[in-house]
């Protein structure tokens, strides 16, 4: 009965909401692009999107607040057509067995996730022996807005961007302020988010610092989860034209895997540490602009592995990794003439690791790999706006890999500004993803002769401005193909890690943005993908609906997500059919201003209450409601 009057009341708030238009709507997209601003992804300078033959969705940290996720993902799951992230659970998503987490964009991604590129300010974020990004580090409170390349981005940033690129850009005020928010909210399963940010400006110095915590005990036992996040970002302008920045991130979790339904474990609990910290230096000038950055991220994984929770025996040791990725990244853009920018730039990476087992009792250790790698690259891109309606785009990347060797990478695109706010673009790209170290060194399935995985990108999109801008229109056709892709094969009698998989994939990707009236506003998204070759966690349809009303007073919104065709075990055989899945999710929030900007709160997720699976044998939580409160002084 408590469940049904919860149901009923979060029913009755949400059948009056809409998706929030934004109040400040010229600074936050939800489309492919926004004409009023720049994108730096892509690019590395800032550019005007319409000058791009790439497709970038721009989420805005307004709309990434609003959803009252402490993680970035959940919205981008909603927000950004033709990507796709497994879940597990009501918060966290953990590493190894059992973890999730996944991005795919196009049916490109892997397992785990090393065919998609997180970025932090542009810069590469992945483990330095398994190549991977870690999504329990990417936080909405350190995020100003969030970049996402849909399809290759390796002309740019070279490896594991193959199926596209996520570039998290982090707070910095730009006006001189003293900024602090403070937030705080509760719910099911004992679910707890807290947390507060600082911006400063003044003169030339900025800096924005911030602290998270977030922990739950999961809808399943055994599925506990917390994390502890820092963040600062420092700044300092020596002249209009110069200036410097330093950025560093802290995050430390717990995570237990309550393994499959069918067959839980116990003790199954990894504790992850890891850090990030970058070094810039920048300078805009009117023709010519360009940045000189230093980075390094690194962590250290201890994971107990369990056992059956029905009978079986505690393991006898720990596994150990340290790892780092840490590199050098440099590029200079100048206008060589009227409507030309032209970039040259080279990157450097070092990374690698050390992996061993720790017994429990006793301590003693056995190593099981101690190995780095490095990789250098540069590339050249041309871009030239020929007349104000017409515009191309050229460059190419070589890039040379310790044990992958030599790859080059070309990239070629048209965008057509058309009469009434019309733009064509068409995009033939290639991205690429270098073998990791655990497919090359590690585990049995390893082998050292691995070559690079490679795809090519064919993509035509449309997009358009109508009713004075109020109403924006979006399409986007493309074809991929990708080979040498790495697959574990068994052969000689033995599990082997061979470059034999090939990937075909077509698909349409549709949206719509409508500001209604002032301050209510309508966005949908829909992405159809069909794959030669099924594969896990790339549905074949998805749908996201979500109206939203902002008063001065009041916040009110709600979401639906339609999905199908989404395997959960992919085919393993012509006569097998694998396994899929559908569902349909229904979210809401309500925020009601108390004071000033004291706000309040509350949100659910899934208020149809679907049984529903996104990793085989992990089923996700039925309706969840979040109550909380933020305040910025």
């Amino acid at each position: 009965m408590k469940h049904t009057r919860l149901l009923a009341l979060t029913l009755s708030v949400c059948l009056t909401n809409t998706v929030y238009a934004q109040e400040h709507e010229a600074s936050d997209s939800l489309n492919v692009v926004q004409l009023e601003e720049v994108v730096t992804t892509g690019t590395k300078n800032p550019t005007d999107p319409r000058l791009l033959p790439l497709t970038v969705s721009v989420v805005g940290q307004q709309r990434l607040e609003e959803r009252h996720e402490p993680n970035i993902l959940p919205t981008l799951n909603e927000q950004v057509p033709g990507l796709f992230v497994t879940q597990r659970g009501v918060m966290g998503y953990g590493v190894s067995t059992g973890g999730s987490g996944g991005i795919k964009v196009r049916g490109i991604g892997g397992s785990p996730n090393t065919g998609m590129l997180v970025l932090i300010d542009g810069l590469p974020q992945y483990a330095g022996l398994y190549g991977h990004p870690v999504a329990d580090n990417y936080q909405t409170m350190m995020t100003e807005r969030v970049e996402v390349i849909r399809g290759p981005a390796s002309l740019f940033y070279g490896s594991n961007a193959m199926g596209g690129v996520v570039n998290i850009v982090t707070r910095q005020p730009q006006s001189d302020t003293i900024l602090t928010n403070v937030h705080l909210q509760g719910g099911m399963y004992y679910t707890l988010d807290a947390g507060i940010t600082n911006q400063v400006r003044k003169g030339k110095f900025s800096e924005a610092v911030g602290f998270n915590y977030n922990r739950t005990d999961g809808h399943r036992p055994n599925m506990d989860f917390d994390e502890y996040n820092a963040f600062v970002r420092l700044g300092y302008d020596f002249t209009d034209q110069w200036k410097i920045g330093a950025m560093g991130d802290l995050a430390y979790f717990n995570a237990s895997n309550p393994g499959l339904v069918s067959a839980p474990l116990e003790d199954n609990d990894m504790h992850i540490l890891r850090g990030t910290a970058s070094l810039s230096v920048e300078n805009q000038y009117e023709k010519t602009s360009g940045a000189i950055r230093a980075y390094y991220n690194g962590g250290h994984h201890r994971i107990d592995d369990g056992y059956a929770a029905d009978g079986g025996t505690p393991t006898l040791s720990l596994y150990h990794h340290t790892d780092l990725m840490a590199g050098l990244s440099a590029y200079q853009s100048v206008a060589c003439f009227k409507g030309n920018r032209t970039t040259v730039g080279f990157d450097y990476q070092h990374f690698g690791g050390h992996a061993w087992n720790e017994e429990k009792a006793g301590g003693n250790t056995t190593d099981i790999i101690t190995k780095a790698q490095y990789e250098l690259a540069a590339y050249l891109d041309f871009r030239q706006q020929v007349v104000s309606w017409f515009s191309l785009e050229a460059g190419i990347r070589l890039d040379w890999h310790c044990n992958a060797g030599l790859n080059y990478i070309p990239q070629g695109g048209l965008s057509f500004a058309l009469p009434r706010n019309t733009e064509l673009k068409a995009l033939v790209s290639r991205g690429f993803r270098n073998p990791t170290i655990r497919e090359l060194y590690m585990y049995k399935p390893a082998n050292a002769e691995l070559n690079a995985e490679s795809m090519w990108n064919y993509e035509l999109s449309y997009s358009q401005q109508l009713c004075n801008k109020r109403l924006r229109l979006g399409a986007n056709l493309f074809y991929l193909h990708a080979k040498n892709l790495i697959e574990t094969r068994v052969e000689d009698g033995r599990p082997k890690n061979v470059n034999t998989g090939e990937m075909r994939n077509c698909g349409l990707e549709l949206e719509v943005s409508w500001q209604i009236v002032k301050g209510l506003h309508f966005n949908t998204n829909y992405s159809y993908l069909h794959a030669a070759i099924p594969t896990i966690a790339a549905p074949e349809h998805k749908l996201n609906l979500s109206l939203n009303y902002h008063h001065e007073r009041f916040r009110i919104g709600t979401s639906a997500q339609y999905v199908a065709g989404l395997y959960l075990q992919a085919p393993k055989a012509p006569d097998d059919n694998g396994i899929s899945t559908h569902f349909v999710l229904w979210n809401a929030h309500f925020d009601y201003r108390i004071w000033k900007e004291l706000w309040c709160h509350v949100k659910a997720d899934n208020l149809l209450a679907q049984e529903y699976e996104i990793n085989l044998g992990y089923p996700m939580p039925r309706t969840t409601v979040m109550c909380g409160a933020s305040w910025t002084f």
